[in-house]
């Protein structure tokens, strides 16, 4: 990877430039990438997403300042963004649906820092939500609707952006734009936050009783899906997206010790994207029904989080909570039928 300028993250100029090139001819290569961004302009100059200064933003408080908190990187899940580097070292993945039917992921991690994570996007107003339930995190990626920025500004986290930290994140000219912005964790999180920092109300241990012998589950979305396939050499739920096997930057394939597909309800936000698409808001508190995957089993769970700064449970239906196997942890939000 080379160093390349950082100030064409937001849709700033040269995104406006593209906008107006688009033709018919370059919808069919075009089109995938501008769904997943849901970006508008961030109204800033080169090397600015619109934020303003870290002092302006309230974004300069040290992490150490007020312990471990946990980093949290929005991960690009175009087909052109693949293969992803640095997911596999997360504890936690969430999988969420955008504009357009699309997917997108958001890596979270506590135990492990790897040298490098990408290709970072854009944020979404249900993450603010979902980010509720950990202790002021850290959140990496690359610039969002202008009207949100406010109320990221305005919620209980740090953000880091290539416009308040330029020096972690570094464009890949051997990808396409925007799909090969990468983050440096560490110049951003200089010390591993460490498991007190996952709060998200997951329990490990032993496997609850019964269960169901599952070899594969698909999860589908308008225009993406995801497939969690058991191999019991590997002691893993092999991942799959949109019908391909899903590998690291390394070439390992990607693997989760526990999946769940938690059923939630999605509606329609206050926010598009340059195309008029509607941004999807998926809400992550509340209660309903799920289906926990580990061990080669699934078991059909209840899952409840009760407010915003809760994790989230999942019980069996006498009200017994699921443990989940120690390693990754893939949440797969599912629009409830």
């Amino acid at each position: 990877m080379t160093r390349g300028a950082v100030a064409t993250v937001g849709m700033g100029p040269g995104a406006r430039g593209r906008r107006a090139a688009t033709t018919a001819a370059l919808l069919a290569a075009t089109v995938t990438a501008a769904l997943a961004s849901g970006c508008t302009t961030g109204g800033g100059g080169p090397g600015d997403d619109g934020r303003g200064s870290p002092k302006e933003s309230g974004q300069g408080e040290s992490p150490s300042a007020r312990g471990p908190a946990a980093l949290v990187v929005k991960i690009d899940n175009a087909a052109p963004a693949r293969p992803h580097t640095g997911v596999d070292a997360a504890d936690v993945v969430y999988a969420e649906q955008v504009e357009g039917g699309l997917s997108r992921l958001m890596a979270v991690y506590a135990t492990r820092l790897p040298k490098t994570i990408g290709p970072v996007r854009s944020a979404r107003e249900s993450d603010l939500e979902l980010l509720r339930q950990f202790d002021r995190p850290t959140l990496a990626f690359s610039g969002a609707q202008q009207k949100l920025l406010p109320l990221i500004d305005k919620a209980p986290l740090r953000a880091e952006t290539p416009g308040n930290a330029a020096d972690a994140f570094f464009r890949d000219s051997g990808r396409p734009a925007p799909h090969n912005l990468y983050l440096r964790p560490d110049r951003i999180v200089p010390e591993t936050p460490g498991e007190a920092a996952l709060t998200t109300g997951f329990h490990y241990g032993a496997p609850p009783a019964g269960g169901t012998a599952t070899a594969s589950r698909t999860v589908r979305y308008p225009a993406a899906g995801f497939t969690f396939t058991w191999s019991d050499s590997r002691d893993r739920w092999l991942v799959g997206m949109d019908g391909t096997p899903a590998t690291t930057a390394d070439g390992e394939r990607m693997a989760a010790a526990t999946v769940v597909v938690q059923h939630v309800k999605v509606r329609e936000s206050a926010f598009r994207d340059f195309l008029g698409n509607n941004t999807p808001y998926t809400e992550t508190v509340g209660s309903g029904k799920a289906t926990v995957l580990r061990d080669g089993r699934a078991w059909d769970v209840h899952w409840k989080r009760e407010k915003a700064t809760d994790g989230t449970t999942f019980t069996t239906g006498d009200g017994t909570p699921v443990n989940f196997a120690k390693g990754q942890v893939w949440v797969v939000f599912a629009k409830t039928p």
